[in-house]
């Protein structure tokens, strides 16, 4: 029953970020913010929501402490190796300089900033170090949207006829969260239970199953982002995640209650901070400034080598 439980809180998670982001981004359209900015922020937020809910259940009981770490982590790891890789292989994806300066550094400071908080206070992400990561996700959001006023443009006009109706917008907005939070708490009690009955570790669960399960949204839009050959929103989609994803969601969740950190948390985070960096070395490296397919060939095969060596080395508590 629990392995139904966790397969029905996945689909109620994909179909509830799918409503929100449509309905997201339908608001932003209306007001002609750029598809990068989109991408960044309200795809970005849509996509990481299932994560925020996740979260914020395994927050809340002691017990599950592990699985609001792990969830961040492997999440920003599957983003990163399997939803670009997969990406890159559909086609190409293409980077902008203020990706390339700003948002992509950010995406790569954000598993170092878990690593340093998490050593100065007793290995565990306290309410103080909540703070810090909401301070800079403000940062975040204000040179945003300074960038969104800059590249403010008519890139969006040609989508207008396919704009939806406003409040479609909203009740599709409100419909998906709804769906995210009971999914989320399926989730959580779900993959706690079938982790104690087989003795399978919270760490594990986290950085595998409910990682990929919070991760399908993101995967589902930035392929299909990718075949439409719009590298804005498929690049955007995953950085802006992985943000959101330490700085808004891991703040959030370090207020309700602290996180302790967990055995190997030290490798799985350098692993995450790896793959920012290897982005950020493929879109320099290169004077089309893009992740070509060889390159998400590459990210695909490191995850599967971190994949394996994680699932059998089960000495984790």
């Amino acid at each position: 029953m629990d392995y139904i439980l966790i397969v029905a809180g996945f689909v109620l998670l994909i179909f509830g970020a799918n409503f929100l982001v449509d309905g997201a981004v339908g608001i932003a359209r209306r007001f002609n913010v750029p598809n990068l900015i989109i991408g960044l922020t309200i795809v970005a937020f849509g996509t990481s929501a299932p994560e925020l809910v996740v979260n914020l259940v395994a927050a809340m009981d002691a017990s599950t402490t592990d699985l609001a770490l792990t969830n961040i982590i492997g999440s920003n790891t599957i983003n990163t190796f399997i939803i670009l890789g997969i990406a890159a292989l559909v086609y190409p994806i293409k980077s902008r300089a203020e990706s390339r300066k700003f948002d992509i550094p950010l995406s790569l400071a954000a598993p170092v900033a878990i690593l340093l908080l998490s050593w100065c206070f007793d290995r565990e992400i306290s309410r103080t170090d909540g703070i810090i990561l909401l301070l800079v996700f403000s940062f975040f959001m204000y040179v945003t949207s300074r960038n969104a006023m800059r590249m403010r443009s008519a890139e969006n006009a040609e989508e207008g006829g396919k704009q939806q109706k406003f409040p479609l917008s909203v009740v599709m907005v409100a419909g998906g969260l709804v769906m995210l939070v009971i999914g989320g708490q399926m989730i959580v009690g779900s993959a706690t239970r079938i982790a104690e009955a087989s003795g399978i570790s919270q760490a594990i669960i986290g950085l595998t199953i409910v990682a990929l399960g919070t991760s399908l949204p993101e995967l589902a839009t930035s392929v299909v982002a990718a075949v439409k050959k719009n590298s804005d929103i498929a690049l955007g989609n995953v950085i802006g995640s992985n943000i959101f994803n330490v700085f808004f969601i891991l703040g959030i969740s370090a207020l309700v209650r602290p996180l302790p950190a967990y055995k190997n948390m030290e490798i799985d985070l350098c692993i995450a901070a790896s793959g920012s960096l290897l982005v950020l070395i493929f879109v320099l490296t290169n004077k089309q400034y893009e992740i070509k397919r060889r390159a998400g060939f590459l990210l695909l095969l490191i995850y599967a080598v971190y994949l394996y060596l994680t699932i059998y080395s089960m000495d984790r508590p």
